[in-house]
């Protein structure tokens, strides 16, 4: 009898081991690359370099876009900016991700959107070339446009 409580014992044990082991296991990334640059153009607003970072839980999937060299032209307060970010899908068709997050930015001050949410398939290989955001701030809209396709890549979705 004494056997058999030290096999469960045993058991038990290496069953929390595992559960553990699982419970602290770094998550595979659902989206690669993580984070893309892009050279957007703003027309008069102007324009430089960007970066996209990605994140993705199931279809659920948010984009944000910060960029130091495009920067607000006067100050905006916390979740003002209404953004649309349209990205191309490989193979035609786009997928868009919008809303009304970002940080409140004084004049001059670098921009960054997001994180705006969409919705993705499963092997979705999406690319701000092709695409557009467009930032809509106390009623004026702001166009910008990749003037390349993204760097080191589009954004793969699993």
């Amino acid at each position: 009898m004494r056997g058999k409580r030290t096999a469960t014992g045993a058991a038990l044990a290496a069953g929390a081991l595992a559960v553990t082991g699982l419970a602290f296991a770094p998550t595979a990334a659902a989206v690669t690359p993580q984070t893309a640059t892009i050279n957007a153009s703003c027309g008069i607003f102007g324009g430089g370099a960007a970066t996209l970072t990605a994140t993705q839980s199931g279809t659920s999937a948010t984009l944000t876009l910060t960029s130091s060299a495009i920067t607000t032209p006067v100050a905006v307060a916390k979740d003002s900016i209404s953004s649309t970010l349209t990205m191309a899908k490989a193979g035609g068709g786009t997928v868009v991700f919008s809303g009304t997050k970002n940080p409140a930015m004084s004049a001059g001050s670098p921009v960054s959107v997001g994180p705006l949410p969409g919705t993705v398939t499963s092997g979705a290989i999406l690319d701000a070339y092709g695409g557009s955001l467009k930032m809509v701030i106390f009623g004026v809209t702001v166009t910008c446009t990749a003037t390349a396709k993204q760097s080191p890549g589009p954004f793969v979705f699993s």
